[in-house]
């Protein structure tokens, strides 16, 4: 490679246009020093160094909004920046900010390092980011396995407890396994993509916009239909869509509470943001053979999720299961932007709304668990609101929004996703989703139930719960926050709605 190539490659490195991702990467840098510099007493300010950190990056992200190109692909075609990928920065940021705010609670009831902790899930975040702007198979598999190593650590992050150190070894074989199928998926559209023998093929092979134009050309190759099911089975486990949903009951319930909502949210959105645009600039040649896929997945995923989610009396796992049924409604919304102008645009509410519905619950999760993590009974939340109306309410305005209860903005963001599908003919699809929403109805009703009425158990005796934690002031405004940010999204989406139209 000559030197006019390396200049000419060099040129298109846009640094500037990644300062986020940068400023959260020197951040996590930032604690590992801070940690090395400062005397032992003055660690414990290192957590608020992290989170006010990360709300600089997000002040300085929303003031910004706009000044990225959205449109302009950089560093030789490896990122693409949009509207949609801004948006989803400002929704990782948001993410970590409350996974850090979640972790001060949770690992000071454990003899565990913090500042570690914090570092991982900056560089989680960044990776997550950056993700969700790839458009390249090699920008892809990079970032996503960065996030993905990251989770490693922190699910199996509480070594002294054998339900966390299994949930760690469970997701690093599942993790092992969809990274496999991906990197298969890709190698094979990379083979066939290349082959000289067919028509529109591509110089290298990883471009999303090669790949697209070569699936053009070539509209029913069966390396590339094999290529691409194995490419969206490997995003199906990221997601939880049945039936790669398996390992998420057991991960969940072992998994620290704060990395729990982290895989439930955060994880969730960055495989949503890599499915829509996978769909949109490489596969939709193929939505003959996507579409199909992704519509038998919705309908099963709905129901499975739904109905394993009944049975559950353990929290941590009765979110889980309910999370892939939130997986089945936001591939509903996939499939019908196939067809559909709304749609692209429903999927990120929704999942915005559902950044705010599962923070909420997870937040009074964190307050109610005790030293055993994986221990969180639904019996627990016996009397609750009665012994704390704040968390009682805020549990009640998260668990309302996630099975779609008016005017919470979960409601709105079902609401849009089932009239894009309206629009887009899938009444099918559309009937098992409303049965769905029926079903989640009856288990998060009983969650709340639970919570506002002293239901006795059926022996009759008094159940036994962990000591709870007060509700200090950081972690009063973020619940605060979050519970009146669900209700007022539900009555009026605002600037929010305008960036996802785009």
């Amino acid at each position: 490679m000559d030197v006019l190539t390396l200049q000419h490659l060099a040129a298109g490195n846009a640094w500037g246009a990644i300062w986020p991702e940068l400023a959260l990467g020197c951040l996590a840098l930032a604690l590992l020093a801070l940690e090395m510099v400062l005397p032992r007493e003055a660690h414990r300010h290192i957590p608020a160094i992290a989170i006010l950190g990360q709300i600089a990056v997000l002040a300085a992200l929303l003031l910004h909004f706009h000044g990225g190109h959205p449109g302009r692909e950089i560093f030789n075609g490896l990122l693409l920046q949009t509207v949609p990928g801004q948006a989803m920065r400002v929704f990782f940021v948001v993410s970590s900010i409350l996974v850090c705010v979640l972790a001060r609670l949770t690992l000071a009831r454990q003899a565990m390092p913090r500042v570690e902790f914090f570092h991982i899930v900056l560089v989680v975040s960044a990776a997550m980011m950056l993700l969700a702007q790839s458009n390249h198979f090699v920008m892809l598999f990079v970032a996503l396995e960065t996030v993905t190593v990251g989770f490693y650590i922190l699910v199996s992050y509480s070594r002294q407890s054998s339900p966390t150190l299994e949930a760690g070894f469970k997701y690093l074989v599942m993790g092992a396994l969809s990274s496999a199928l991906l990197l298969f998926g890709i190698v094979l559209l990379y083979g066939v993509a290349g082959n000289p023998a067919l028509p529109g093929r591509a110089s290298s092979g990883f471009g999303y916009g090669e790949i697209a134009n070569f699936l053009s050309a070539n509209p029913h190759n069966f390396l590339a239909s094999v290529g691409i099911v194995l490419v969206l089975a490997g995003v199906a486990f990221k997601i939880g869509a049945f039936p790669f949903q398996f390992w998420i009951p057991d991960v969940y319930q072992g998994a620290p509470t704060p990395v729990t909502a982290f895989l439930a949210v955060a994880s969730k959105a960055a495989g949503f943001a890599v499915l829509l645009g996978l769909f949109h600039r490489v596969f939709f040649p193929y939505a003959w053979l996507v579409v199909p896929v992704l519509s038998l997945l919705a309908a099963a995923t709905i129901v499975f999720g739904n109905l394993a989610a009944l049975t559950q009396h353990n929290v941590k796992r009765l979110i889980g299961l309910s999370g892939v049924s939130h997986a089945g409604f936001l591939l509903l919304g996939v499939v019908a932007s196939a067809s559909s102008s709304l749609a692209v645009g429903a999927v990120y509410f929704y999942l915005f709304a559902y950044l705010l519905a599962s923070f909420a619950v997870f937040g009074v999760m964190a307050h109610l668990a005790g030293a055993d993590d994986s221990d969180q009974e639904l019996e627990h939340y016996a009397g609750l609101a009665k012994d704390s109306p704040f968390l009682g309410a805020v549990l009640a305005v998260g668990l309302g929004s996630l099975a779609g209860i008016p005017p919470l903005a979960g409601f709105m963001g079902k609401f849009f996703v089932f009239v894009a599908a309206f629009q887009a003919h899938l009444y099918a699809l559309l009937a098992i989703a409303i049965g769905g929403v029926v079903v989640s109805i009856y288990y998060y009703f009983g969650w709340i139930r639970k919570a506002f009425f002293d239901v006795p158990r059926p022996d009759g005796e008094p159940a036994t719960r962990p000591e709870r934690t007060p509700v200090g002031a950081a972690a009063a405004i973020a619940l605060g926050a979050i519970a009146l940010a669900t209700v007022v999204l539900g009555f009026y989406q605002g600037p929010l709605g305008r960036w996802l139209s785009w």
